[in-house]
């Protein structure tokens, strides 16, 4: 990913260039450690650079909590920074492309703007992690009448997919650069006639990570229309395995399994694994009761908690655990004397949230945006109130 090796500077010049940059908005030093976050504001994006020293100099790169999803206006960003505050370069890999091939914005979705979305076509269905996108892209051709929300974390297979959709000009897909386990509690109940989960990384060792878990089947199960089904392909014996011990875990489900089933589109590394007569299962679970559908959309509010002196120090130093979620405060920077940004992961243990609040002196925020709209979130939320609060006794007379 994009990012710049620079010489050594003095980083509080960061500071005096602030109310004369384009992009930069603010700066904010990590309370405990050297590192730097440098708030942008550039092409109608809000995220954070990091700013990282060593022996020979600073690395200055993208944050991963808050990074677009677009690599050129990471580039451009970094390159004004680097202009901005005249630092000397050591090494880059900040070329802009020049493809003549632009991404499909309009294609592109954030998980925030499913809060309140109107789906183009009566029939939706979601693919989970799908890599080169060869089947979704396929699909999608094949049937002009649904819509295919494509979901994928790896941020180079998003953007193909998003140059592929331009180049084929086809209007029937939405990409999501999100995870799949957070993002099917966005969607209505019994929405999709497919979810597709192609070759999931098996996640052996850590089976946490696993995509297929009893809550996301049982989000599935609520997503899909009566008859609707999950496709899971995989070439790995225990995934199999485990995931059909997990699909017969769930009630009112019918689970039909294949080997070795040729389909009409076929990845490269699917082809591999076939020349390798490596054997592939198919397992479609039909779900056959209809849901009740999700109730008013979760309010992620602070209720008026602001910046009080000292706040920083009564923060839990340690994870806070309670039954089925966590909250822990990663790190804290100070941007001035009255305005921090906390670095927080919270949430469900095998699938957390990571986010910044931006705790000022006349509010408090989520930067950049809210968390996924989620029960174990807003638990989750209420116990990080909960950690502000005792500066905000006021605050109880409202029963918050």
């Amino acid at each position: 990913m994009p990012h710049l090796k620079v010489k050594p500077f003095d980083s509080n010049i960061i500071a005096t260039h602030i109310a004369t940059s384009t992009v930069m908005t603010f700066v904010a030093t990590a309370i405990h450690t050297d590192d730097i976050l440098i708030g942008i504001s550039h092409q109608d994006e809000s995220f954070l650079l990091q700013l990282k020293p060593d022996k020979e100099g600073f690395l200055l790169k993208y944050d991963k909590v808050t990074r677009p999803l677009k690599v050129n206006i990471l580039k451009e960003a970094l390159a004004i920074v680097a202009q901005e505050l005249a630092l000397e370069i050591q090494s880059s890999n900040i070329t802009i492309s020049s493809t003549k091939v632009v991404p499909s914005s309009e294609y592109l979705k954030k998980i925030e703007d499913f809060v309140d979305i109107q789906y183009p076509k009566d029939t939706v269905s979601v693919e989970v992690g799908f890599g080169s996108g060869k089947h979704l892209l396929y699909q999608a051709q094949k049937n002009p009448d649904t819509l295919f929300i494509g979901l994928e974390i790896h941020t180079p297979s998003a953007q193909q997919v998003l140059k592929q959709i331009a180049l084929q000009n086809i209007q029937n897909i939405w990409v999501v650069n999100y995870d799949a386990r957070l993002f099917l509690e966005m969607l209505p109940s019994n929405l999709c006639k497919e979810i597709f989960v192609h070759f999931p990384v098996p996640w052996d060792k850590k089976p946490l990570r696993r995509v297929i878990s009893k809550s996301f089947l049982s989000e599935s199960m609520r997503v899909l229309a009566v008859d609707g089904r999950l496709e899971l392909r995989t070439d790995s014996d225990n995934y199999f395995w485990y995931a059909l011990e997990t699909f017969f875990s769930v009630p009112q489900t019918s689970v039909e399994i294949r080997k070795n089933e040729a389909l009409e589109v076929t990845s490269k590394y699917e082809a591999r694994w076939l020349r390798q007569e490596k054997d592939i299962y198919d397992v479609y679970v039909k779900s056959k009761a209809l849901s009740t559908q999700i109730k008013e959309p979760i309010v992620f509010d602070f209720y008026g908690i602001h910046y009080t002196e000292g706040i920083e120090e009564t923060l839990a130093k340690e994870a806070l655990v309670y039954e089925g979620y966590f909250v822990h405060f990663e790190r804290i920077f100070r941007i001035s004397a009255k305005r921090l940004l906390i670095k927080c992961a919270f949430g469900s243990f095998d699938r957390p949230e990571h986010k910044y609040v931006l705790l000022a002196e006349e509010s408090c925020t989520y930067f950049v945006s809210p968390p996924v709209q989620t029960k174990v979130n807003l638990m989750a939320h209420e116990k990080l109130i909960m950690q502000f609060l005792p500066q905000h006794i006021a605050l109880k007379d409202n029963n918050v």
